[in-house]
């Protein structure tokens, strides 16, 4: 096996959490989403509005949207605050989560400390996705989950096909641009988009919380120790193209590498994000007992790659001929991120202590948009906070939300 095949194990642990480090329960009270499907994923049969955002008062819409290559998302819309207020002229925002859990991120807290209803209540409309292969979103116009066929994909389709498709629908139904709001993956697939200028005739602004795009200088101590194993041979570790979270062999792999290089997992969050700074503990406790969304085992893969070879490029498939036969090169295209239009208002918000989104790889990110309008881009550093203050700090509205909405509204 040639050096260039080894891939960082550990990202496969870490990406279990790191990248949306916990998944989504019901409400503040305490009430888990119903989870009557089974192991493999399966949606409840109460629909995110009803479990999670009807419950405390707003208004809620359910919307599907099929992908050009089949796939059948789901998208939740919240039109207007709790307080009401509702009409055609109210800006659309979309939130776009990371790998490995589903829209409910942005539902976790109270509606006080929740972006999702802090922008309804600030005159925002909000719509809310879920990427293909999530408990919401595992519709397919002629494959079955449980078809490998259906898992043969990886965040270069997320740029491709869900991405445009969702963002087509809002513009549809509001006949607006929107702004965008991503965190972790869901900055990694905007910029990728961006960068080919994709969606930008659709999108008002960007906001990008603990922003991927290098993933160089993680300090995690899972990634730290466990950084020389192989995590392309994953699917034959496996033998899944889902990779489940919650089935037997996730956890078992996860139970063996803990014990293996000696860390506590029991505090995952920190052992994956670095240390956060203003979580609630009820909610850790409650994201200590659940588990994440399925992904393509393949799109874990990818993200590993990102780490391996220190650049943003779309899948390698490990053979210069089977490059060739995709993308007409022996090596995978890059995005580059210097292309993303200059004028196109960026905000960016990154913490000191976070150990994915590190300090380190935002420089080089932004090294990547210094020629930018000075006047567009718009850099938050907050030197407490690590990967997941940025959703479920207590803090958060005060240091973070507030200052999305002024930044949207000064756009109006």
């Amino acid at each position: 096996m040639d050096s260039h095949s080894f891939l960082n194990l550990s990202i496969l642990a870490l990406l279990l959490i790191v990248f949306v480090p916990y998944q989504a329960f019901a409400s503040s009270r305490g009430h888990f989403l119903p989870q009557d499907g089974d192991d493999s994923g399966g949606a409840p049969s109460l629909g995110m509005c009803s479990a999670a955002v009807n419950v405390h008062g707003y208004k809620c819409q359910e919307f599907e949207v099929t992908t050009d290559d089949g796939y059948i998302l789901s998208v939740q819309r919240i039109p207007e605050g709790r307080a009401g207020g509702g009409g055609p002229n109210r800006p659309p925002v979309l939130l776009q989560h990371g790998v490995l859990v589903d829209g409910m991120t942005w539902l976790l807290n109270p509606p006080e400390q929740s972006l999702a209803m802090i922008l309804a209540d600030n005159g925002f409309d909000v719509w809310i996705s879920n990427i293909r292969g999530t408990r919401f979103s595992r519709g397919h116009v002629s494959l079955d989950p449980a078809n490998p066929e259906y898992w043969n994909w990886t965040w270069d389709d997320l740029v491709s096909h869900d991405l445009p498709s969702v963002i087509e629908l809002v513009f549809r139904q509001t006949r607006q641009k929107l702004h965008y709001v991503g965190h972790s993956m869901g900055t990694l697939i905007a910029l990728a988009s961006f960068s080919e200028g994709k969606q930008i005739d659709k999108v008002k602004s960007a906001v990008l919380l603990s922003p991927i795009a290098y993933l160089s200088h993680m300090t995690t101590a899972l990634g730290v120790v466990t950084s020389r194993a192989f995590v392309g041979e994953i699917t034959t570790i496996f033998g899944l193209a889902e990779f489940n979270p919650k089935g037997e062999p996730v956890a078992n792999f996860l139970k063996t590498l803990c014990t293996t290089i000696g860390i506590d997992c029991y505090d995952l969050l920190s052992a994956f994000t670095g240390r956060n700074c203003c979580l609630n503990s009820s909610t850790v406790e409650l994201f200590l007992k659940n588990e994440p969304q399925s992904t393509a085992t393949k799109n874990l893969v990818h993200m590993s790659q990102t780490v391996r070879d220190g650049v943003l490029s779309k899948y390698d498939y490990g053979n210069a001929n089977f490059n060739l036969e995709h993308y007409g090169e022996t090596r995978p295209p890059v995005y580059d991120l210097s292309k993303i239009p200059r004028d196109l208002p960026l905000f960016l918000s990154y913490g000191g202590q976070d150990a994915l989104s590190d300090v380190k790889d935002v420089s080089s990110l932004l090294d990547s948009l210094k020629l930018h309008d000075v006047d567009k881009l718009h850099v938050q550093y907050i030197k407490d906070f690590a990967h997941a203050d940025f959703i479920m700090g207590v803090t958060a509205k005060d240091i973070v939300y507030n200052q999305i909405v002024a930044f949207f509204r000064n756009l109006h």
